[in-house]
């Protein structure tokens, strides 16, 4: 047998901990010196301290660890439960690190601020657009809800049109709408490529014609679209100040699109506007 100590090493805790495990009829140690109280384990009792720190390590308290040990589960629901904790961890991250990126760019656009002017505003015609497209929903227009929804869809309608032999005949065109009549702040995300074949809705993506817009304030954005809040606000100003309002509609038109390198991106953005 060993000492608490050696098991300690062993097992890669700490003797305090052990001693706590004991006091709580979590791991008790195989035998005690009656006269000196020294506690002494046995290597089989790694088995029940792996899975402790494994159930420990998975949230779950020491309470619950004791009742799921208790009920003896196996190595099979083990790995089970340590799978499914996985994935929730991933999944935490994967939004903790979103959120972390999305207050960055809301910091470099206030950093900014100022440094691009009205002047870049272009109030133009666009012209009417054939296009291939997928469709979703995000839950808000926040760039951190249109993204994860957003960025999925291209590689998946360019595998579509790969497939169905058809090729872009221009760039790629992001718009958005709501995705109720009755409000709320649910958003229809389009991701679409220009194309030119028949329109149709029968296919493994959808052709349809984006019409023409008689008057659109349009920007160019320099950069990834985490940061295309600046961008959107100095387009915002111009149209203020010169006494237009938004028609409900926006675009996104993708002129030089790098997947590698978002920073290298290059996008017109458009709202349609007009006076009163």
């Amino acid at each position: 047998m060993f000492t608490i100590g050696d098991f300690a090493r062993l097992g890669r805790v700490s003797v305090r901990m052990l001693r706590h495990y004991d006091s709580i009829g979590l791991l008790r140690p195989a035998s005690v010196d009656p006269h000196t109280g020294y506690r002494f384990y046995r290597a089989d009792q790694l088995r029940r301290l792996n899975r402790v720190i494994a159930l420990k390590d998975l949230g779950l308290t020491l309470d619950q660890v004791r009742a799921i040990l208790d009920d003896a589960v196996d190595v099979a629901e083990l790995r089970g439960m340590l799978r499914l904790r996985r994935s929730e961890l991933a999944a935490r991250l994967a939004a903790d690190t979103a959120r972390l990126a999305a207050v960055e760019a809301r910091l470099r656009t206030i950093e900014s601020e100022g440094t691009m002017t009205t002047q870049d505003v272009v109030l133009k015609e666009t012209t009417a657009v054939r296009v291939a497209e997928l469709t979703a929903v995000a839950p808000s227009y926040q760039t951190e809800d249109i993204g994860p929804v957003i960025q999925p869809l291209y590689p998946e309608l360019f595998r579509r049109l790969d497939a169905a032999g058809i090729h872009p005949a221009g760039p790629a065109i992001a718009w958005y709408e709501p995705a109720t009549a009755a409000g709320g702040e649910a958003v229809v995300v389009h991701a679409g490529v220009t194309v030119a074949v028949e329109a149709s809705t029968d296919g493994e993506v959808a052709v349809v014609d984006l019409p023409a817009v008689a008057t659109a304030a349009t920007i160019i954005h320099h950069g990834a679209m985490d940061d295309v809040e600046q961008s959107m606000q100095t387009l915002a100003r111009w149209i203020e100040e010169n006494g237009y309002r938004t028609d409900g509609f926006a675009r996104e038109v993708y002129l030089d699109y790098c997947q590698d390198t978002p920073e290298k991106g290059v996008t017109e953005l458009q709202l349609a506007v007009y006076r009163d």
